[in-house]
């Protein structure tokens, strides 16, 4: 039986039951005839003419017609009831797939990837998402990596996204990464364990007790790494200052200084992030990619090995002097997490609680190792394609300092964050910077966010970039200009539309130690020296660095007075 939607289909679904109607009318009529009783009805056909035998053949005529009329309408019943049940589900299949975003999903197997990639080598790596933007509005479909991915680039769809964790979507990244960094990593985990790590580690570095030693140790990690630039005829910024940032970002996590301890867990991390970067892209079936990824993922693994080694080494020291003095504010995050181990707390089921801690404490180390330098490192470089700006930043750090000279006081973590022009330079560097560029998140079920579908087991890519670069939220876009956060801040939409630091119940809990790192720096950079900076460009793909590693020449001033712009 047919059930085809077009025109001709009820044609031939009448004309399909009225053939199975007459073979049964046939089957009836065959048994009818044919049966003992009629049979010697047919053999004296004087018996045809008897008032019983007309009356047989009439009955079982009339028998046999209501039965296929009772079988013609139960057929037309399951025909129609049929029909319009898998109309409905048709129905509501393709207005199911009509709100799955429009997009093109590209080439077979490798999808849009080329493209991405290109792009993101460009001036302008947003300019992927601003092209299919326009052709199909703001949350569209492509194909990244093999995978059929939704891409939202809508502020406030970002916003569910980021919101709606653990119990619709989760994290999402590739295989490789997940293998390396383990089920349990904190990319990974959800739910109760996620947010009880997360609320542990924010309150750390919210800590008075943290605020206070961790801004002298930047301080002093700052002004050493600044006056050693003064010595160097070329500085590579991204260098210099990742060196710096790592240091500063051991010391708040494990309490090591500077020294062989140091430089050899550098060495070590360095191998690690290296080979975690540089998993090869995924084709499927390829020899290349079997062979490029288990080279990679075993020399990956054995860095991590040995990271992980040095780390548990000072955990196990540390366990031993955290039983002796329990009642002490915690030092780093070593001492928070082995007081929370001890105390039942975040460690998971499946390891050693040594190893749990030890773990963390690497997978920690991963995102400040990147970003902080980054950030830096780009603040220099808009800072010095814009005087204006620049001036502005040496008229406030300066005022300040005069204040702290007057008064014999201490700088302390407020008197930072309280440099309004100096956060306005930080957040513009971070809307520019677009070190954070997106998360992945993958669906646990169909979710329906302004009308755009994302069904389940799709993954979705909250486009950080384009928001921040987005020329309807922010004027000018491409243009570095501190100043529009005194007309931004305190907006409605100020929030969802800046993002550098995700958001959710993943926002990093380091936020405000970045700024404040970022002010430390800047404030010594310009109230103590002057400097010239090579061209140099953005490079977008695969993580946001220079491409020159920006080369300056650092002159040491004594600054009585802000410069003018004619000074840089």
């Amino acid at each position: 039986m047919y059930m085809v939607r077009d025109g001709k289909s009820g044609f031939y679904i009448i004309n399909s039951s009225f053939h199975v109607l007459w073979h049964v009318i046939n089957f009836f009529w065959y048994v009818f005839m044919y049966s003992p009783a009629n049979l010697s009805l047919f053999r004296s056909p004087e018996n045809l003419y008897s008032p019983s035998g007309f009356m047989d053949y009439w009955i079982a005529g009339f028998l046999v017609l209501t039965a296929g009329v009772l079988l013609l309408s139960w057929l037309w019943f399951r025909l129609t009831n049929s029909k319009t049940r898998n109309e409905d589900k048709q129905e509501e299949s393709e207005k199911k797939k009509g709100m799955i975003p429009k997009g093109s999903l590209g080439w077979p197997v490798i999808g849009e990837t080329l493209t991405f990639i290109a792009c993101g080598y460009s001036s302008r790596p947003v300019s992927f998402m601003d092209k299919r933007k326009s052709l199909y509005g703001k949350v569209f479909k492509t194909n990244i990596i093999g995978t059929p991915i939704i891409i939202s680039t809508d502020a406030e769809v970002n916003k569910v996204v980021l919101q709606n964790h653990g119990n619709t979507f989760v994290p999402a990244y590739p295989k490789s990464i997940t293998e390396l960094l383990g089920e349990n990593s904190i990319l990974s985990i959800n739910g109760a364990h996620q947010k009880r790590l997360h609320t542990l580690i924010s309150a750390f570095l919210r800590s008075p007790h943290l605020k206070e030693r961790i801004t002298r140790d930047i301080e002093a990690s700052v002004a050493l790494t600044l006056a050693s630039w003064s010595q160097l005829p070329l500085v590579h910024v991204q260098d210099e200052i990742k060196k710096m940032t790592f240091e500063i970002l051991v010391k708040l996590l494990m309490s090591i200084s500077p020294g062989e301890d140091l430089d050899i867990l550098k060495l070590e991390f360095q191998e690690f992030i290296k080979g975690l970067i540089c998993i090869p892209i995924k084709f499927p079936g390829t020899r290349l990619y079997k062979s490029l990824k288990g080279l990679t993922f075993e020399l990956t693994m054995q860095a991590k090995e040995r990271l992980i080694k040095i780390v548990k080494k000072v955990v196990e020291e540390r366990q031993e002097a955290t039983t002796e003095s329990t009642n002490c504010p915690a030092n780093d995050a070593v001492d928070v997490l082995l007081r929370d181990v001890n105390d039942g707390g975040c460690s998971d089921k499946q390891s050693h609680p040594l190893d749990f801690v030890s773990g963390k404490i690497v997978e920690m180390m991963i995102p400040g190792e990147e970003t902080m330098p980054t950030a830096m490192t780009l603040a220099v470089k808009f800072l010095s394609d814009n005087p204006v700006a620049l001036a502005k930043l040496v008229e406030e750090n300066m005022e300040m300092k005069r204040r702290k000279l007057e008064s014999g006081k201490e700088y302390g973590w407020s008197d930072y964050m309280s440099l309004s022009f100096t956060q306005n330079v930080i957040n513009e560097t971070l809307r520019m910077a677009n070190i954070i560029n997106g998360v992945w998140r993958k669906a646990l079920k169909d979710v329906e966010i302004k009308g755009y579908l994302i069904p389940k087991g799709w993954c979705v890519l909250a486009s950080f970039i384009s928001v921040h670069m987005d020329e309807d939220i922010y004027e000018n876009p491409y243009q570095f200009d501190p100043w529009r956060w005194d007309r931004i801040n305190g907006t409605a939409n100020s929030n969802i539309c800046f993002t550098p630091f995700g958001g959710g119940q993943r926002l990093c809990p380091g936020l405000e130690l970045s700024k404040l790192e970022i002010s430390i720096f800047l404030h010594q950079l310009v109230t103590r020296f002057s400097w010239t900076a090579e061209k140099d460009e953005i490079v977008s793909f695969p993580t946001v660095k220079m491409k020159r590693r920006l080369p300056i020449r650092v002159t040491p001033v004594e600054r009585t007075s802000p410069i003018s712009v004619e000074d840089h």
